[in-house]
């Protein structure tokens, strides 16, 4: 413990910490939950009071809080090196990680390029496929496709190749342009489809005509494969991203996987891209790859995408692009060790019968009268709330409907974020039985006392 009380802690925060995503007016009123400790699923405020981790520290907990092997490995890592630069060295960590990951990353992606967060692999993967595309004499390609509701983080070029307005209209006049396609979200579909196959071909025509139209000024298209996360837990029918790939293929476009939050485990297999035999030509990694432990982050490409920047030294056509802390080493040893978990642990088949039950749990919340859909990708999941379940009109966004169930929630021990009015579901992938249904029991009643009362 720090030594200071709960009501200084929360005093400071106020005075000098400005919230990510957060009305900081609103913030200043509220009385802050302080955390200090973690145990397994569970964080542990200033004043001891349990809550059980619902959104796995924003999508990036995989084995648990304070897992001992994962300490341990920190730990030893720490007395023999904490930091060298890339820049000039090679690191012993980093390279041990890479030849890891190049096991389990779809075939041919074996080209790893560290950064440290979503973000920054996002800004890497957008400008290698336009560089890459130049050294190839096709400069002209500097547009990229991406998806309406899409979200690939918060710097300039993510936002760029976003497609949600809350979070970037805002930046409008600072963003470069983009040609954006539909996805498919059949619930609140503008494309008159009878249900989501029928959506996610409609989808798919409108794709491919925007390809034939402009593909050949696109460097590439950006997809977040199966699950758009923060546009609102929003799943693609199957199928979808096997002909995102084969019309990529078709025009000529490198296919960019964000696979950010649905990277090592969250959708039941090691990564989305692995449930329909899709290999992206640049891969985006970050959030899981270190257990939620250390900012890391990983753009993984093919063999040919490395060789269009191979050059005598006078042609530049050096990847210029770098980072302070690519590949720190402690980082570095806990992905290593997260990986011998996964093994040790057998977590993806321990996933699919949590997985199951999450399904059957959500069909039964779905059945309450203001919860207008229910969207489930493998360990993550979202609940929409609805003012009318039968017109789908949704709650006006000042009575911060959402916030409002998750502030409930943490009254039962349960902490959740919510994307508007849509209730996340996004565990340790190490939760147990017992927490799952704890977690499902507690935001059931939350949404019950909020807007069924």
């Amino acid at each position: 413990m720090s030594g200071y009380t709960t009501s200084q802690l929360r005093e400071w925060d106020k005075q000098h910490v400005w919230h990510p995503f957060t009305q900081m007016q609103d913030w200043e009123q509220e009385e802050p939950i302080v955390i200090t400790r973690g145990e397994g699923s569970w964080l542990i405020d200033s004043e001891g009071k349990r809550y059980l981790d619902g959104v796995a520290s924003m999508w990036t907990n995989v084995h648990g809080h304070c897992r001992r092997e994962l300490n341990e490995a920190l730990k030893a890592q720490v007395d023999r090196l904490e930091h060298s630069t890339l820049l000039g060295l090679a690191g012993e960590q980093s390279i041990i990680l890479a030849r890891r990951l190049a096991e389990i990353t779809p075939a041919g992606l074996d080209r790893f390029f560290y950064s440290d967060n979503g973000s920054t692999a996002m800004e890497v993967a957008v400008k290698m496929a336009f560089q890459y595309q130049v050294h190839r004499g096709r400069a002209e390609r500097s547009r990229f496709i991406t998806f309406r509701n899409a979200y690939h983080g918060d710097t300039l070029g993510a936002v760029s190749v976003g497609g949600i307005d809350i979070y970037h209209s805002t930046f409008r006049p600072l963003l470069f342009e983009t040609i954006q396609a539909p996805s498919p979200y059949c619930y609140r579909c503008e494309m008159g489809c009878s249900g989501p196959e029928s959506c996610g071909m409609k989808c798919l025509d409108a794709l491919e005509a925007l390809m034939i139209e402009q593909g050949a000024r696109c460097a590439g298209l950006v997809i977040e494969p199966l699950l758009q996360g923060a546009g609102g837990m929003i799943v693609q029918p199957h199928g979808f991203l096997r002909r995102v790939r084969d019309l990529c293929d078709r025009y000529g476009l490198l296919m960019i996987a964000d696979e950010v939050a649905t990277g090592f485990g969250r959708t039941g297999r090691m990564f989305a891209c692995d449930h329909e035999g899709v290999v992206p030509d640049i891969m985006a990694l970050s959030k899981g790859i270190a257990a939620g432990y250390l900012p890391i982050a990983a753009t993984v490409t093919t063999g040919e995408v490395y060789e269009a920047f191979l050059g005598r030294y006078a042609e530049l056509k050096t990847f210029f692009h770098g980072h302070t802390f690519t590949g720190n080493p402690l980082a570095c040893a806990v992905a290593l060790k997260s990986l011998d978990l996964f093994e040790s642990d057998r977590l993806l088949d321990a996933l699919q019968p949590k997985i199951l039950r999450l399904q059957e749990r959500l069909a039964e919340i779905a059945c309450l009268p203001h919860v207008g859909d229910v969207r489930q990708c493998g360990m993550a999941a979202g609940i929409e709330l609805v003012e009318d379940k039968a017109t789908k009109r949704a709650y006006p966004w000042e009575l911060k409907t959402g916030v409002r169930v998750c502030l409930e929630a943490r009254k039962l021990g349960i902490f959740s974020r919510p994307l508007g009015n849509t209730v996340v579901v996004f565990p340790p992938l190490s939760i147990t039985p017992d927490e799952l249904e704890l977690l499902l029991d507690g935001l059931e009643q939350a949404i019950i006392n909020v807007v069924e009362e």
